[in-house]
């Protein structure tokens, strides 16, 4: 059996050691489509409130939302305290547990480089500045980063691992447009090939299922951002949570969420046209809360997981 290349392949050949990303929230960060700076709302499969804290050991800032063209950030010694905090505590766990030994810190909640540049530059050399830290993971949107924040992010490239990653969701814009993304794919493909230009290891987000997508689509949007150069990928589902707008239309019987068999189908033929060099971070997603209607399978994840390795088994594949 032939194990998929993994982030954590990558990751152990470059660094030697067990390498583990800190998942990181910042108050005051949000999206320009939740704040109405290109829409409302969100994409219609989020729900905002879902974006918490890492650790309960911190004070949510309520209230205060930062974009590209905030003038100040009275908050920002908060923000870095926040930062520590978080940080300090997982990868404690993560060292005590796992036996961790080098850490990324992942700006994981929401959009990452929707701010002031000189608060990303703070946050960002803190993060560095921690022990055991070899670089950054920041997550973001295609349509909320400036020419000056990737520059930036270059610089750091020169001594430490920064990847950028992308939420590239679907290549057809009327996709995007019925989840509400915001922008358009020819933005996500520009920034992409830029920061791919400018030396940076760019991570691509896909979601299978969304709204009216056949599996042709799916496949050619795997194929395109292949194509664009990015380095590593995690393949999501979509699945259904309550207090979203796609909620309300699989309530009314206007959304159908993707099977099982149909998306391990997907999964495995998109894993099979993947550029060797391409690392897998993510083969699926869910939640088992009350917080999901649908799909029923999306709940439980180790079972997900040895379902796509069932699948796979035939090819002599297993992740």
């Amino acid at each position: 059996m032939e194990q998929i290349y993994t982030y954590g392949n990558y990751l152990k050949n470059k660094f030697a050691c067990k390498v583990y990303k800190v998942g990181i929230n910042i108050s005051g960060f949000t999206c320009p489509n939740i704040d109405g700076t290109v829409a409302k709302g969100g994409c219609t499969f989020c729900e905002n409130d879902s974006f918490s804290a890492s650790t309960n050991q911190i004070q949510e800032l309520k209230g205060f939302h930062l974009n590209l063209n905030s003038k100040e950030n009275p908050f920002l010694q908060k923000q870095l305290e926040q930062l520590e905090i978080q940080f300090n505590s997982i990868s404690k766990r993560q060292k005590n547990e796992y036996g961790a030994e080098k850490f990324l810190v992942y700006f994981q909640s929401f959009t990452n480089t929707y701010a002031p540049f000189e608060t990303l530059k703070a946050l960002y050399d803190k993060a560095l500045s921690f022990p055991n830290v070899v670089g950054l993971s920041i997550g973001t949107r295609s349509d909320s980063i400036t020419d000056k924040t990737l520059d930036y992010l270059c610089e750091l490239n020169k001594e430490k691992e920064i990847w950028i990653e992308f939420g590239i969701q679907s290549v057809y814009d009327e996709t995007l447009a019925k989840i509400n993304r915001g922008h358009d794919s020819a933005n996500v493909k520009k920034w992409i090939l830029k920061s791919k230009a400018k030396g940076l290891n760019v991570c691509g987000h896909l979601i299978f299922g969304l709204p009216n997508e056949t599996q042709e689509m799916m496949l050619e949007t795997s194929k395109q951002a292949y194509e664009w150069g990015i380095d590593s990928v995690k393949y999501h589902p979509l699945y259904v949570v309550k207090k979203t707008a796609l909620a309300n239309d699989f309530l009314k019987g206007k959304f159908k969420p993707i099977t099982e068999e149909e998306y391990l189908d997907t999964l495995v033929k998109s894993i099979l046209i993947k550029p060797k060099n391409v690392s897998v971070q993510r083969v699926t997603a869910g939640i088992n809360d009350s917080s999901l209607l649908s799909p029923d399978w999306c709940r439980d994840k180790n079972k997900q997981v040895k379902n796509i390795n069932k699948a796979l088994k035939p090819l002599r594949l297993k992740y």
